[in-house]
């Protein structure tokens, strides 16, 4: 319903930040990610945002980036993860290191996330990356594209890096296309950071 808002900062606390737009101050959960990106109170900012409707109340998500949106909308789509846990999850690591966790099958990281056990971190694994390999498997890309990811048997950090970006919502010729560019010695996690800079 909601794609964006444009407003200026009237009020931050722990878990929320509040957006004023035509005189209507917005309360948006968010992150520790996003507030951190929000300086102070009074500045101008864009929330890409996420409207949940529940029989009961209606809560508006605000994110800095859409990238963490997207991640935000994965997460949600697990099953027994609400927005509570996904915030929690997205406030311990950023879109591109949870993406990276997932595509690793690092559960562990994802358990420091507060209130986020074992049991809910396994599920997100294997949930999210069952539909990565699902999704990867629907899309074409280029001969090139596929020589350059699959190179290296021993050397996984290409393929982990395209499975990485593709959670945060590039297609998988677009994220191919981007990693195919960059040095395969290099680990996952700079890999993704410098193809999140040339695809941004």
């Amino acid at each position: 319903m909601f794609y964006s808002i444009t407003g200026k900062v009237v009020a931050i606390e722990e878990t929320f930040a509040a957006v004023e737009c035509s005189g209507i101050a917005f309360q948006c959960m968010t992150t520790l990610n996003t507030l951190s990106k929000i300086a102070k109170t009074g500045e101008t900012v864009t929330l890409y945002t996420y409207l949940n409707v529940r029989e009961d109340a209606m809560d508006l998500f605000g994110f800095y980036t859409q990238q963490e949106l997207a991640c935000f909308k994965q997460l949600i789509s697990v099953s027994g993860v609400g927005p509570k846990a996904a915030l929690a999850v997205l406030s311990q690591l950023s879109p591109d290191k949870l993406a990276l966790c997932v595509a690793s099958g690092d559960v562990k990281s994802i358990t420091q996330a507060q209130g986020v056990g074992p049991k809910i971190a396994q599920r997100i694994v294997l949930e999210l990356k069952d539909k990565l390999s699902k999704s990867l498997s629907s899309e074409d890309f280029s001969a090139a594209e596929a020589f350059a990811v699959s190179s290296a048997p021993s050397n996984s950090n290409l393929s982990e890096a395209v499975e990485a970006l593709v959670m945060l919502g590039y297609s998988r010729s677009e994220a191919a296309s981007a990693i195919s560019k960059l040095d395969n010695k290099l680990p996952a996690e700079e890999l993704i950071r410098l193809a999140l800079k040339a695809l941004i």
